[in-house]
């Protein structure tokens, strides 16, 4: 999609509006309340907010959370009631509910979920969609963040570099080449023209500059490899075996940017094979390849030289629970927090491997329907990874046309945290997977909402069956509405 000049000019008029309200309470010296969400993006997002407010002297404090709820919410209300509010990267979703518990409060919604209900009085709401951008693509919650921090002050074009990787961290490189588009490319400008980017094309490996070949294949999760994602000594003997490429020259282990040109392209088509072995479509090899974000000014050999690593890492210390110091390490932070972040990272990995693995010992645990796969995460999965697996694997099972819900328990509550996504073969055709979990999730005392490539919802454990059959035969109704029309 391309951003036309008119929404862009009114979506940066409302950025400006937020920004004069911030730069109002920062001058009388008025305590500002931010709370973001806890992924990659989410983080991102507080790291430019807090960032953007450390520097021009504002008073704040900065709450990381899951989501969004009454309970929350009342928590924020009962604050000083002189204070600002900002939500960042949520927000949208909860319109209706946040008027209702924070009435005659002031506000600032810097979000780019789909808006569901009305705006509250005395709130200001910076989305995209609001000014008919894709929220889902064009712009992440950190990038309409990074926006007003630049109308707050120019000096803020610095952060755009984490706005970058809260994009990427939304898995928004939806463009040719796995690029980012619409006003994530004006972002992304604004970092290259301060020296602070540089943008390649070559394999996307995690670790494609800190770590040995083998370790850098077996940490690729997306695709996931079948046999070699996650398993090191599988993905040694399959460059060795299969490619003919060897890991150590000199005794010194080598990167993927000490590979040749022939040795990437051997290396690409081994993996297509492998992966077309497996049963995989034929253009799933292609998310291998693409646009690389190099942030210059980080040092080299680090998790934070690639946009992509940064953001793995990011969504790694929400993920398990340590918020705090993603948001640490985006507000600049590169000594206790990074070490720390590191240590989270592994860990990370881990249980993401550790889970892909379970389900993948049971057919039932990934359930094909008749329009979507339900993968059942159950009590196993934490409710905090349900989301990354989900991811995972809407680029990695057979049948793309058919979109993925998967779900886990939530610790000590009576939930199911649902998490959807599919891919652009479908919301390009109008699958709105956004709106179909909020229909549902309404209907049996839940809440839901999103995007419409990537989606979310909670709902009672008694009404999970209900929830997934009702998704099920929403989605064959457009499925089946959609063929009819051609």
């Amino acid at each position: 999609m391309i951003v036309k000049k008119k929404q862009f000019n009114s979506l940066l008029k409302s950025a400006s509006e937020a920004a004069n309200l911030i730069r109002e309470y920062i001058e009388e010296e008025k305590t500002i309340h931010v709370a973001s969400h806890y992924d990659a993006d989410g983080l991102a997002a507080a790291g430019v907010i807090g960032k953007s407010l450390a520097r021009s002297g504002g008073r704040f404090r900065l709450r990381v959370t899951r989501w969004l709820d009454e309970n929350m919410i009342d928590g924020i209300a009962t604050t000083e009631k002189t204070a600002l509010t900002i939500f960042a990267d949520f927000g949208s979703g909860d319109l209706n509910l946040l008027g209702e518990k924070m009435p005659n409060r002031r506000a600032i919604i810097l979000d780019h979920h789909q808006p569901v209900g009305e705006t509250p009085s005395g709130f200001i709401h910076v989305n995209p969609h609001l000014h008919g951008i894709d929220g889902s693509r064009d712009l992440s919650g950190a990038g309409v963040t990074y926006l007003v921090a630049k109308a707050l002050d120019k000096a803020n074009v610095d952060l755009a570099c984490v706005a970058t990787v809260g994009a990427l961290g939304d898995r928004q490189d939806k463009y040719e080449q796995r690029g980012l588009g619409g006003v994530n490319e004006t972002i992304v400008e604004d970092a290259v023209n301060s020296g602070l980017l540089k943008l390649e094309n070559d394999l996307l490996f995690f670790g494609r500059e800190t770590r040995p070949i083998h370790k850098a294949l077996a940490y690729t999760t997306n695709p996931f490899i079948p046999g070699v994602s996650g398993e090191q000594d599988a993905s040694y003997a399959f460059l060795v075996q299969r490619v003919g490429i060897t890991p150590k020259s000199k005794d010194k282990w080598r990167a993927l940017r000490d590979l040749s040109e022939e040795e990437k392209k051997r290396l690409f088509s081994a993996l297509a094979d492998h992966l077309a072995s497996k049963g995989l479509p034929s253009d799933t090899a292609l998310s291998l390849i693409g646009n690389v974000y190099t942030l210059t000014h980080e040092e080299p050999w680090t998790q934070l030289r690639d946009a992509r690593e940064f953001a793995v890492l990011l969504n790694a210390t929400g993920r398990m629970d340590r918020p705090s110091i993603g948001v640490a390490v985006c507000m600049g932070d590169r000594t206790t927090a990074f070490e720390q972040a590191n240590i989270v990272l592994e860990e990370y990995r881990r249980t993401i491997t550790k889970s892909l693995n379970w389900l993948n010992e049971k057919p039932s645990r990934i359930q094909e329907l008749d329009s979507i796969y339900v993968v059942r995460g159950e009590n196993v999965i934490h409710e905090n990874i349900i989301g990354t697996v989900s991811s995972i694997l809407s680029t990695s099972l057979p049948k793309h046309e058919k979109p993925i819900i998967a779900y886990s328990a939530v610790s000590g509550e009576s939930l199911i945290k649902i998490s959807a996504r599919t891919l652009e073969t479908l919301t390009s055709r109008g699958l709105n997977l956004g709106e179909i979990l909020r229909i549902a999730a309404e209907k049996y005392s839940g809440k839901g909402g999103g995007h419409d490539i990537a989606a979310g919802a909670q709902v009672p454990v008694k009404k999970m069956k209900a929830f997934v059959e009702l998704v099920n035969e929403l989605v064959g109704k457009w499925l089946e509405e959609n063929q009819l029309g051609g």
